[in-house]
């Protein structure tokens, strides 16, 4: 009789291992599913998930072609995907593929340094806020305003200050925060001494997401910035949110120096002021 319950209580012990077995794997699987084949980019598995919130508002950034683009590694994105295929000045349309994977959790490169792929404008100059439709600049350039996008035109968009190119510090400063930003077709190009961007060209549209991590790119050149993990937001309710700037983004000294480029767990907490 003693026999018979220790083979009963061995056979629900392998049975019970046998479930937890396939479960881990089951997440893990399910974990490494949410980066379809694209987990070789990075080192570990991204299980934070930081929440949004309308209070804490949305930090304001420009992408360029150096992190989201049609064809390039690491997400191969097809042109209407991103709206590569109507892109224009001024286009504020979100991109199909970030309206149709809200929740998704992908990878995004951010450039080399000298070529970045990620801006924070650190003020709005006070030609965006005189352009109108509104009295906020930040507005005036989401809504494509005169001299910011509508119909073409581009007056208030060349040399435009404090547009800061961001490289491995100021990304890693960005990790658990909510981004809202207008994504250009081509390269955003950066002038030093004094510090200002060329902010013209097509716009693909717009984008939301929350930085979940950012780690070292193995697989890139010498001057390789960070991979960006970014979980896909909706768009739609994160332009509600309050517009922040990233008032503290560390500054460059010139488009090679310094050479910042591997994330540290040391760094500052980013200051957030209001866009206006």
């Amino acid at each position: 009789m003693k026999q018979i319950k220790v083979n009963k209580l061995l056979s629900l012990l392998s049975v019970m291992l046998a479930f937890f077995v396939i479960s881990s794997c089951t997440y893990i699987d399910d974990k490494m599913d949410t980066f379809d084949d694209r987990s070789g980019l990075y080192n570990e598995e991204v299980i934070k998930d930081y929440p949004t919130s309308k209070s804490s508002g949305a930090v304001f950034l420009l992408i360029d072609e150096e992190s989201i683009d049609n064809d390039n590694e690491p997400n191969k994105f097809k042109d209407w995907e991103i709206n590569d295929n109507i892109s224009e000045v001024g286009l504020r349309k979100v991109l199909p593929y970030f309206k149709e994977n809200v929740g998704k959790q992908i990878p995004l490169y951010t450039g080399q340094v000298g070529d970045e792929g990620w801006f924070a404008p650190t003020y709005i100059p006070r030609s965006w806020s005189d352009a109108g439709p509104g009295f906020e600049g930040s507005f005036n350039y989401f809504m494509a305003g005169p001299g910011l996008g509508y119909n073409g035109s581009d007056d208030h968009l060349d040399k435009v200050p404090g547009v800061v190119p961001l490289r491995a510090t100021g990304l890693t400063m960005l990790i658990g925060k909510t981004v809202y930003a207008v994504v250009y077709d081509s390269d955003i190009s950066i002038n030093y001494s004094p510090l200002n961007a060329n902010l013209k060209g097509d716009n693909l549209g717009v984008v939301a997401f929350t930085v979940l991590e950012v780690v070292e790119r193995k697989d890139g050149s010498s001057s390789s910035l960070p991979v960006a993990i970014v979980r896909i937001e909706d768009a739609s309710l994160v332009s509600t949110y309050p517009l922040m700037l990233f008032s503290n983004a560390p500054l460059p000294h010139s488009s090679s120096e310094p050479m910042d480029i591997k994330p540290s767990k040391d760094v500052s907490s980013p200051k957030l002021v209001d866009a206006w």
